[in-house]
């Protein structure tokens, strides 16, 4: 038999099906594998990058601050993150469906209550909207929230005194989905309390019922203090 010469097409039918991914040469094969895992420690190093701005301020906080210092209002260990729209469904006062979530950016002072909001639901938005205003010139950093957690109508005189500027941000949310996200001290509701919800959405502090608004601002100041250096002014309400 002659043999096929080296020009003849036949010469390279055998040669191009043995070319597979195992043929691959060895460099290629460790260039593609050294890039993934680079890729995987870029994406580690700047999830960490993200969260440790947070860590280390409630860290300088929490636990770098002088002995004696202790936090007047309750620390949520661990911090609950605000709930999407599936698990807590939310409303604006016009009906429209929103999700909570858009909150994120800004400190949160929330409020719970009624639309009927009594003397001691107005006392707490009073409170809220005191302690906002002591913060001073960090105010732009903290947002009003009232989530009205049953139906009916808000009473006019209150409407009129929660539209006053800086607005507070009202919502209205099932009292059932609230209560798998925020909850009350042992022996009261949750309209009892104020709660602190960080710039990520986490709730991470619960004031005591009947507040002392000197001692719930020394908190605030704290944390606004302790996250400076991450957390700048966002979105300011009308």
């Amino acid at each position: 038999m002659k043999p096929t010469p080296p020009d003849d097409p036949r010469a390279t039918g055998p040669e191009s099906l043995s070319f597979t991914l195992y043929g691959t040469p060895a460099p290629m094969r460790d260039y593609a594998a050294a890039q993934t895992a680079r890729g995987r420690r870029t994406m580690s190093l700047i999830l960490l990058a993200c969260a440790l701005p947070v860590i280390a301020s409630y860290a300088s906080y929490f636990w770098l601050r002088p002995g004696g210092r202790t936090n007047y209002a309750t620390l949520i260990e661990p911090q609950r993150p605000l709930p999407d729209l599936v698990a807590l469904p939310a409303e604006d006062l016009a009906g429209r469906s929103v999700p909570l979530t858009q909150l994120k950016g800004q400190w949160l002072i929330l409020v719970v209550g009624p639309a009927s909001c009594d003397k001691a639901c107005e006392q707490r938005l009073f409170l809220q909207r005191q302690l906002r205003e002591m913060t001073g010139g960090e105010s732009t950093r903290v947002d009003k929230v009232w989530l009205v957690d049953g139906p009916g109508p808000i009473a006019p005189a209150v409407e009129r005194a929660v539209a006053q500027a800086p607005a507070v941000a009202v919502y209205r949310v099932e009292r059932e989905a609230l209560a798998h996200w925020l909850e009350p001290a042992r022996g009261h509701q949750l309209e009892d309390h104020l709660y602190i919800v960080d710039p990520l959405g986490n709730w991470m502090m619960r004031a005591p019922a009947d507040a002392d608004p000197v001692k719930l601002k020394k908190d605030l100041a704290r944390l606004l203090q302790a996250s400076a250096w991450w957390d700048r002014p966002g979105r300011e309400r009308p």
